[in-house]
């Protein structure tokens, strides 16, 4: 990962979990690493980029999801370890 910071945030329902994720790669220089579908309608929309940029990210993501449905968490990595790497979802 290059040290680079990973924001996490887990909704309720996939509208919210989309609203989150356009609104975190239009309100900072991120990069949409994907989603995870967890079970019982929780989705995790996850992004990575330099921390004050994912923090700013994952803020407005927050912000946008909770006005059309619900967030159940949210959270920001700033150095993950790079094992992490192997746990994120990867396009083929």
């Amino acid at each position: 990962m290059d040290q680079e910071a990973l924001g996490l945030i887990e909704t309720k329902g996939l509208v919210a979990s989309i609203e989150a994720a356009d609104s975190m790669v239009k309100a900072a220089n991120v990069t949409l690493v994907g989603q995870e579908k967890i079970g019982r309608g929780l989705v995790t929309v996850m992004v990575r980029g330099d921390v004050g940029a994912v923090k700013a990210a994952v803020e407005a993501g927050v912000q946008a999801a909770e006005n059309i449905g619900e967030v159940h968490s949210s959270y920001v990595i700033p150095r993950p370890q790079a094992d992490i790497e192997k746990i994120l979802p990867h396009k083929e």
